[in-house]
């Protein structure tokens, strides 16, 4: 008998001439547009762009169905009176316009948290600071290699909630969720994972305390039936083991843990009862650096409960760099050109300079989030020859840098850019054999570019037009 999901079909059956706001028109609610109009509902969309700067397919849907669409800065005052609103997830729950229409009995919720709702398999979440998309893709592969059917979705692969016609009970759901995503939510995934914590975003969030919050969210609804994945080696993650409803596995790459999975020498050790079993070599991976292999083990750590322990390493090694974090772009005369655009923040591009032990050419800066560039100054003079600075947080990451030379008595050539061609001509001018070339921003993207992936597309254009 094939599968029917319930929950979905009740879904499906109110949605029906109800009054439905959709606020954004990012990738995450396009589809529900489609959706929207063949359930019949009555839709208005939000955006605050103005026109010229919205996806003209999503005009061109809106205007077919006869949407109605409010556009521009003041458009959510024109929020009123829906039975559900799916807000996106720039949209933040706290905006009073949601406020009170919560407060008046609409649905406040979201593409992704719909899903997890309706969702008729297991669901394995991903969220934290650093790390998430590798983690979140690890966990994939690995699945994937052991026969499950999976569905990628979240901040990375494709909107899921249209997919749940497809769904069945016996697949495996996997998101990785940013801070956005989970601010408001009140369902946890079965398996919920913690890679890290650190500041991010201060920018958008309130505080430090609302964004660390919002991370919890991945675990708060857990049954005692759930399991969380948390970072030992991170203060915050492994004192949230104290809220977590159901079990907590850790992970560590700095202590020999009696009981989870560790990176110990260059060893992933599974670790039961004080008993540390040798699971896989990081000599036999590709990935590269201390923090893939804290991924790895993560990731491990994750699909521990549904996967045989041979489909896990063969799947982790066969696993390659997903595009823009450590990506090796070409080789020119010696010279290794590396694309780290990702890196958003000071704990990346550390994370990224620790994983060579080659003379190291630094290309940095970026967005302002706000963000304090004190920490990453000692690994910038430990580990760069060349450090050549773009964009806003460039006088931040060069004053930082320059305290630190100064109390250590050291020197390091320093350049500041007005573009990402400038910084790329001086870092193969002064690149010499045998070192490598980072391009590691540790930070936003948003100054002169659309995002970290629009930033390292053109990072590797120059690169590969040399």
């Amino acid at each position: 008998m094939d599968f029917e999901n319930k929950k979905l079909k009740e879904f499906n059956e109110y949605i029906r001439f109800r009054k439905v706001g959709i606020i954004g028109l990012g990738v995450s609610n396009l589809p529900l547009l489609d959706y929207m109009f063949e359930k019949k509902a009555r839709v208005t969309v939000f955006d605050e762009r103005e026109r010229e700067k919205i996806n003209k397919e999503a005009l061109e849907k809106i205007n077919k169905y006869g949407f109605e669409l409010i556009l521009g800065k003041d458009c959510l005052k024109y929020l009123k009176n829906f039975d559900i609103i799916f807000r996106s997830p720039s949209c933040l729950p706290t905006k009073v316009e949601l406020i009170e229409e919560e407060n008046r009995g609409t649905i406040i919720t979201s593409e992704i948290e719909m899903l997890m709702k309706m969702c008729p398999c297991k669901i394995i979440g991903v969220t934290g600071s650093d790390g998430k998309t590798t983690t979140t893709s690890l966990i994939n592969a690995i699945l994937k290699k052991s026969g499950y059917k999976t569905f990628l979705g979240g901040n990375i692969g494709t909107p899921l909630f249209t997919k749940l016609p497809e769904i069945k009970p016996e697949d495996i759901v996997i998101l990785e969720l940013s801070s956005f995503q989970l601010m408001g939510m009140e369902i946890s995934p079965d398996i919920s994972v913690i890679t890290n914590i650190t500041p991010n975003h201060l920018n958008i969030h309130k505080d430090y305390n609302e964004y660390i919050e919002a991370k919890k969210n991945i675990f708060k609804y857990q049954t005692d039936q759930g399991i969380t994945v948390l970072n030992y080696d991170n203060e915050i993650t492994r004192n949230c083991a104290k809220e977590v409803p159901g079990k907590v596995i850790f992970f560590s790459g700095k202590e020999k843990l009696d009981n989870g999975f560790i990176v110990d020498n260059g060893i992933i050790k599974e670790c039961e009862d004080k008993v540390r079993k040798h699971i896989l070599n990081t000599n036999e991976v590709i990935l590269r650096g201390e923090h893939n292999y804290e991924n790895i083990a993560t990731a491990i750590a994750a699909t521990s409960t549904l996967v045989n322990i041979e489909d896990i390493i063969d799947a982790v090694k066969e696993f390659k760099p997903v595009e823009h974090r450590l990506e090796l772009v070409r080789e020119i005369d010696g010279v290794k050109w590396y694309n780290d655009s990702v890196s958003s923040s000071p704990t990346r591009t550390i994370a990224g300079l620790y994983s060579f032990n080659e003379d190291i050419v630094l290309i940095a800066g970026g967005y302002d989030k706000n963000l304090d560039y004190t920490p990453i100054a000692k690994p910038i003079i430990e580990k760069v020859k060349t450090l050549i600075l773009l964009g806003q947080t460039s006088g931040k990451i060069f004053d930082a840098v320059k305290k630190e030379l100064e109390l250590e008595n050291k020197n390091l050539d320093i350049y500041m850019c007005d573009s990402l061609e400038e910084t790329v001509n001086l870092a193969k001018k002064y690149a010499k054999k045998g070192e490598i070339i980072l391009f590691s921003p540790a930070s936003a993207s948003f100054d002169m570019f659309k995002n970290f992936a629009d930033r390292g597309e053109k990072f590797k254009e120059l690169v590969k037009a040399i």
